[in-house]
């Protein structure tokens, strides 16, 4: 049996966590399975070159920026190795290319395109225990690339599928899915298992449990996940295609901090002016999530949408330095937002449950700024200070507690 097991920061941020680390994968080797490990870096060392990276430079070129980040997992899997040799186990560490991960050249935010396993089988064979940094990758130009914070399950997926493992767990310092954040939700219940589908609205909206393209990567190639604690022997939530046969009504309620809302401001009332605002933001590899056009009035219209905050500075740049080429009189962004969620399959043949949620915040007199749906979420945009208080209450109305 191969089995991919990934580490998340905190699950390595010291020396006895590596150790504990250690000791878990060794316990499925010495079963007589073959051994894939992905970490990604100790603790908050990637936030801690972010900021040194902008002490030096307040706008550090991308590419620099990756060959300084993907130093992190490095350091970790190298320790790792270190640790199993200490505990008489053999095993070794790679990189992205000594594995190689073939990546596109989207500096920050790069997609896995290939990964060549011949490296990989070829130390399993030899017994080993094969240690892989997770979230970096080369492009054409053998430039170390990285695939966006969280990217180490996107890694850990992709290994696992490319090697046709058995098993992918994915390790954390929460013990599953929760149908909310149990340190905002107390009563927060741990799912047993979650469906691709609610599993990727959950990690796009803000529960910081996956990767969003982990979970599309596992759902294209059918990789069936577990998320589990490193720090506990707990069962953990499964992650796979289908789910009990009766849905509940909500899987869950997720919140999202890192955003900020842009209103482009009477852009003219005619075809393609909106192609030219998200076209414009697309070619410089900007996401947009909620989107809401005002109706038409004396031949001009609104149109607001939702960013991450980290994009709003170039966001607010190229709309200004293009406001004639859209038509738009004016720009304006607002920070103190956030995005509250509620994720279920079963809300698809349940009338009322917009309803329900708007009810519960209304009645605890909260604000909607902006409304998106899709067949298995509703998402509104509230002031950021209400967001924490507004998961309680939906949570709440819904009988999600534990």
């Amino acid at each position: 049996m191969l089995v991919v097991k990934k580490f998340g920061g905190s699950s390595v941020a010291d020396k006895e966590r590596i150790f504990n680390v250690a000791k878990r994968c060794i316990e499925d080797y010495e079963k007589g399975n073959q051994v894939v490990v992905v970490l990604s870096a100790m603790g908050k060392t990637t936030d801690g070159l972010i900021a040194k990276a902008h002490e030096i430079n307040p706008n550090p070129p991308k590419r620099e920026l990756d060959m300084l980040l993907a130093t992190g997992e490095q350091v970790s899997v190298a320790l790792m190795s270190m640790a199993m040799n200490a505990l008489g186990v053999p095993s070794v560490s790679l990189n992205a290319s000594q594995v190689a991960m073939h990546t596109s050249s989207a500096y920050g935010m790069a997609k896995l395109k290939k990964i060549d396993t011949e490296r990989i089988q070829h130390e399993l064979e030899a017994k080993k225990i094969v240690i892989i940094t997770g979230f970096q990758g080369i492009n054409k130009y053998e430039d170390l690339t990285t695939l966006g914070r969280g990217g180490s399950d996107t890694t850990a997926v992709a290994l696992a599928a490319a090697l046709h493992a058995d098993a992918c767990e994915i390790y954390t310092d929460v013990d599953g899915v929760y149908t909310a954040d149990p340190r905002i939700v107390p009563d927060a219940r741990k799912l047993l298992e979650v469906s691709y589908d609610e599993m990727l609205e959950f990690a796009s909206l803000g529960a910081k449990v996956l990767h969003n393209r982990s979970v599309e990567m596992a759902k294209r190639y059918g990789v069936q996940l577990v998320v589990r604690s490193s720090l506990n022997r707990e069962e953990g939530t499964i992650v796979k295609e289908e789910t009990k046969l009766e849905r509940m009504l909500v899987s869950g309620v997720a919140a999202d901090k890192n955003v900020a809302r842009i209103s482009v401001i009477g852009v003219k009332n005619e075809p393609g002016v909106a192609f030219k605002i998200f076209n414009l933001l697309a070619k410089h590899n900007i996401n947009v999530d909620i989107i809401i056009q005002s109706i038409g009035r004396e031949e001009r219209k609104d149109i607001s949408f939702t960013v991450a905050k980290q994009d709003l500075k170039e966001t607010m740049d190229l709309l200004n330095e293009h406001k004639d080429g859209i038509t738009a009189q004016n720009v304006t962004s607002e920070e103190d937002v956030a995005k509250l969620s509620i994720i279920g399959a079963g809300m698809t043949s349940n009338p009322g449950v917009a309803a329900k949620m708007f009810e519960a915040l209304y009645n605890a007199n909260i604000n909607i700024k902006m409304i998106a749906t899709s067949e298995i979420r509703i998402t509104v945009l509230i002031h950021e200070e209400d967001v924490n208080r507004a998961m309680r209450t939906v949570h709440d109305a819904f009988d999600l507690a534990d």
